[in-house]
C-alpha cells in the first residue's frame, strides 16, 4: 500500500523500473567480461570461463596427458569447466541476484 492511501507514482515507478533494467544490463555486461577459473587434478586441468559461462581457456598440464588413458584427461576436462561453470554461477548470484530480487518486487514486471 502506498502511504496515505495514494495512487502508485506511475512515473516514479517506470523510472525505477528503467533504473533497473539499466542496472540488470551493465550488471550483465560486466559479468559476460570477467573472468573466472575452474581446475581438476589438483590444478593439472584448468578452465577459464567467462561469469556468463563461456568457455575463454582450457590449460592443460602436460603431466596429465598420458596416450594409454586418454579417457582420465578428459573427465578431468570436464571437472574443470564443471568447476569454472560453478564459479561462475557464483559470480552471477553476487552480481545479479540483488538487482533481480529488485525487478521481481515490482508489479507488472516479468521477473
Amino acid at each position: 500500500m502506498i502511504p496515505g492511501g495514494g495512487q502508485p507514482n506511475m512515473q516514479q515507478l517506470l523510472q525505477q523500473a528503467q533504473k533497473m533494467q539499466q542496472d540488470l544490463a551493465e550488471a550483465q555486461e560486466e559479468l559476460a567480461r570477467t573472468e573466472v577459473d575452474g581446475q581438476a587434478g589438483g590444478g593439472l586441468v584448468k578452465a577459464t570461463v567467462t561469469g556468463s559461462g563461456e568457455l575463454r581457456a582450457l590449460v592443460i598440464d602436460p603431466k596429465a596427458v598420458d596416450p594409454e588413458d586418454t579417457e582420465t584427461l578428459a573427465d578431468l576436462v570436464v571437472a574443470a569447466v564443471q568447476a569454472a561453470n560453478e564459479n561462475a554461477q557464483t559470480l552471477q548470484q553476487q552480481k545479479l541476484g540483488p538487482l533481480a530480487q529488485g525487478l521481481g518486487g515490482m508489479p507488472g514486471l516479468p521477473f
